[in-house]
C-alpha cells in the first residue's frame, strides 16, 4: 500500500476514478439508490458501492474511510458534474434575481460544522438546493479533507462570488 495520500486536484488519477465510479452508478441504479438512502456516514460505509470506490482509489494512496464515506454518500446525490465554479462559488450563484442559492445563514453555519456526521446531513440538503449539479472535483476535494483550510477557502469563494449575502 502506498504511503501517498489522496488528491482529488483537477484531473488527478484519483479524480477520475472518482468520477467513473460515479458515471458507473447511472447502470447500477440498485448503488445509487442504496446510497442515496443511508443516513449515516456507517450506513455509507456497509455499502458495496462505497467499497468499490475504496478499492480504486487504494492504489493511488492510503484512503481515509470516513472521508470517503461522506464524498460517496453525497456524490450519489449529485445528479450532473458541473465544471467551472468550484462547489463554495456555486453554492453563492444561481438565483435568478442574482441572489445566493445558499444563504449567508445557512453557509455560516456550514462552515461551523466539523462533524462529519453533520455534515453529512447538512451537505445532503446543500446538494438538493443545486438541484444535483456541482463541481465534483471541487465537492470531493473540500468533503474529503475537511478541515479549517477548506473552510476558510470556502469564505473567500462564497464571499467573492456573493457579497451581498454577508
Amino acid at each position: 500500500m502506498s504511503t501517498e495520500y489522496l488528491k482529488f486536484e483537477h484531473d488527478s488519477q484519483e479524480t477520475q476514478a472518482l468520477i467513473a465510479w460515479w458515471q458507473s452508478l447511472n447502470d447500477n441504479r440498485g448503488d445509487r439508490a442504496e446510497l442515496r438512502r443511508c443516513s449515516t456516514l456507517t450506513e455509507v460505509a456497509f455499502n458495496p458501492a462505497y467499497h468499490k470506490l475504496r478499492l480504486s482509489l487504494a492504489k493511488f494512496g492510503q484512503v481515509n474511510a470516513d472521508g470517503l464515506a461522506l464524498v460517496a454518500g453525497l456524490a450519489a446525490r449529485v445528479k450532473s458534474n458541473v465544471l467551472g465554479n468550484t462547489f463554495a462559488e456555486q453554492m453563492a450563484t444561481g438565483k435568478a434575481d442574482g441572489s445566493a442559492r445558499v444563504s449567508g445563514l445557512r453557509f455560516r453555519r456550514l462552515l461551523k460544522l466539523k462533524d462529519r456526521e453533520e455534515l453529512f446531513t447538512a451537505m445532503g440538503r446543500v446538494v438538493a438546493l443545486l438541484g444535483g449539479s456541482v463541481n465534483l472535483h471541487s465537492f470531493a476535494n473540500s468533503l474529503y479533507y475537511w478541515n479549517d483550510r477548506t473552510r476558510k477557502q470556502w469564505a473567500f469563494d462564497y464571499y467573492t462570488k456573493s457579497p451581498s449575502e454577508q
